[in-house]
C-alpha cells in the first residue's frame, strides 16, 4: 500500500511538471499573439514614416541653413534654422549660395549637385538617378514637369505645394517662397551668433590673439556674447536648470521633515492608540495614491504655474512614501537602546533624540538622498506642467518641431543634471551614515 500510495504522489508530480513545461508556454505564447493584435502591431509598422525618423535623428546632431526667395517681393534672405537671429547680414552669404546676374540664386549641394532658385518664382533641380526637376508658381497654382503619378516618396506635390527631399537637403515651393535648407553637422551658432565679433575665432585666438573688439578685452567680451547668446540662451538654461534642482530639493526636504513627525504617530510602538495610527496611514496612502503629475495638475489650478508649485506638488507626494518608509523604519528600532536612554533620566523628546533617531538616521537618510536623485528627473518633467525649469524649456522646444538640436542640448544637460546628483548623493549618504 505505501509503495502505491507513493508512486501515485510521484505520478501527480510529474503529470504537473508536465503541465507546467507544456503549458506555461503556450500562455505565453497566447499572451504575446494577443498584444500582436490589441496593440495593432501591423499597422503600426504601415504607418511607421522612417523618413521622418531619419530627418529627426539628424535634426539632433545637425543644424539647417535656410536659402529664402520671397515669391512676393523677390528678396533673398539666409538664415541659420531659418531664424531671424541667425540671418546673414545683408550681402554676406555663405560660399555655397552664389547670387547670379540674372536674379537666380545657384545653392550648392553635396556631391557636386546644385539648386538654381529662379527669379520667375521656381526652381531647377538635376536630381541623381531621377532626373531634372523644374517648379515654378504660375498665378495661385505650381506647375512643374512630374507626372502626375508614380512619384517617389520623398516627392509630396500638389496644386499649392512641392517638395523634394533628399539627403542632406530639401527644397520646397509654396505661393508665398521658396525655400531650400541644407543640413550641416554640429550646433551652429552655439558659442557666438552672427552678430557677435568673436564668431569665427577660435579659442586660442580669444584666450591668447589679439584684442577683437576694441571696446572689450577677449574674455570679457566672450564670456558676454556667449553668455547672452540669443538663439541658444545658455543663461535662461542655467537658471531653469537650478529651477530644476531647487523644485526637487524644497519638495524633498520638505516632505522628509513632513512625514518624520507624523511617522511616529503611526508606528505600533510609539502609538498605542489603533484610531490614530489607522487615520495617519490612510493620510499617508491618500498622498502617495495620487500621482505626483495629478497633485501638479491640481495646484496649477489652486496656485497658478510656477516652480514651487511643482515643489509643493512633490512635498505631498513623497510625504505619504517617506510617512510610510519612516514608520516601518521605527518599528524595527531596538527598544533596549531606549531604555538605556530612558534609565539615566532623560525626558520623552530625549529618549527620541538620542535612542531612536540615532538608529533609524541611516534608513532615513539613505531614503532621502535617493529620493532627491530621483526628483531631479520627476522635476522636469513637473516643470514641463507647472511653466517651470528645464522642462518648460524641453516642451517649448518639441513644440515648434524646428529646432531638435536644442532637444538634445536640453536632455544632455538633464543626463549630467541626474549623474552629478548620484555622485553627490552618494558622497553625502557615505559622509553621514559612514563617516568616510
Amino acid at each position: 500500500m505505501a509503495d502505491a500510495a507513493l508512486y501515485a504522489s510521484a505520478d501527480r508530480v510529474f503529470r504537473r511538471k508536465k503541465i507546467l513545461a507544456f503549458g506555461l508556454p503556450a500562455v505565453i505564447l497566447a499572451y504575446l499573439a494577443y498584444i500582436f493584435f490589441a496593440f495593432d502591431l501591423p499597422g503600426l509598422a504601415e504607418r511607421a514614416r522612417w523618413d521622418n525618423a531619419r530627418t529627426l535623428l539628424a535634426d539632433t546632431w545637425s543644424y539647417k541653413t535656410h536659402v529664402t526667395r520671397d515669391n512676393r517681393g523677390g528678396g533673398i534672405t539666409v538664415a541659420i534654422e531659418g531664424e531671424r537671429k541667425g540671418e546673414y547680414p545683408e550681402g554676406i552669404t555663405p560660399d555655397w549660395v552664389a547670387p547670379q546676374d540674372d536674379g537666380a540664386v545657384r545653392v550648392a549641394l553635396k556631391g557636386g549637385q546644385e539648386v538654381m532658385l529662379l527669379p520667375g518664382n521656381g526652381f531647377r533641380w538635376e536630381v541623381p538617378g531621377y532626373g531634372l526637376i523644374e517648379a515654378r508658381l504660375e498665378g495661385r497654382d505650381i506647375v512643374s514637369n512630374l507626372p502626375e503619378d508614380g512619384l517617389p516618396e520623398w516627392i509630396s506635390a500638389s496644386s499649392s505645394r512641392l517638395q523634394v527631399t533628399t539627403d542632406g537637403a530639401r527644397v520646397s515651393l509654396t505661393r508665398s517662397k521658396t525655400e531650400l535648407f541644407r543640413y550641416f553637422p554640429g550646433w551652429e551658432l552655439f558659442f557666438f551668433t552672427l552678430d557677435s565679433p568673436y564668431h569665427g575665432h577660435g579659442l586660442g585666438e580669444i584666450l591668447l590673439g589679439a584684442q577683437i573688439d576694441p571696446a572689450r578685452g577677449n574674455l570679457a567680451g566672450a564670456w558676454r556674447d556667449f553668455w547672452g547668446n540669443a538663439m541658444w540662451r545658455h543663461s535662461d538654461v542655467a537658471w531653469a536648470l537650478f529651477e530644476t534642482l531647487l523644485m526637487a530639493f524644497l519638495g524633498t526636504m520638505g516632505a522628509a521633515l513632513v512625514a518624520l513627525p507624523l511617522a511616529f504617530l503611526s508606528a505600533r510602538n510609539f502609538a498605542p492608540l489603533m484610531a490614530l495610527r489607522f487615520g495617519v496611514r490612510r493620510v499617508f496612502d491618500f498622498l502617495r495614491g495620487v500621482d505626483g503629475l495629478i497633485w501638479t495638475i491640481v495646484l496649477s489650478r489652486a496656485f497658478g504655474p510656477g516652480p514651487m508649485t511643482g515643489a509643493l506638488a512633490i512635498l505631498l507626494t513623497d510625504t505619504g512614501s517617506f510617512g510610510k518608509l519612516f514608520s516601518e523604519a521605527l518599528e524595527n528600532v531596538d527598544g533596549k537602546q531606549i531604555e538605556g536612554v530612558a534609565s539615566t533620566g532623560a525626558k520623552p523628546l530625549q529618549r527620541y533624540r538620542f535612542g531612536v533617531i540615532p538608529q533609524v538616521v541611516p534608513v532615513l537618510v539613505s531614503q532621502v538622498l535617493y529620493f532627491l536623485e530621483s526628483n531631479t528627473r520627476s522635476a522636469t518633467i513637473i516643470g514641463a506642467i507647472t511653466g517651470g525649469g528645464i522642462g518648460l524649456l524641453l516642451t517649448q522646444a518639441m513644440i515648434t518641431q524646428k529646432d531638435w538640436e536644442e532637444v538634445t542640448y536640453y536632455i544632455i544637460l538633464v543626463i549630467l543634471m541626474v549623474m552629478a546628483m548620484d555622485s553627490a548623493s552618494g558622497w553625502l549618504r557615505r559622509k553621514l551614515i559612514k563617516g568616510n
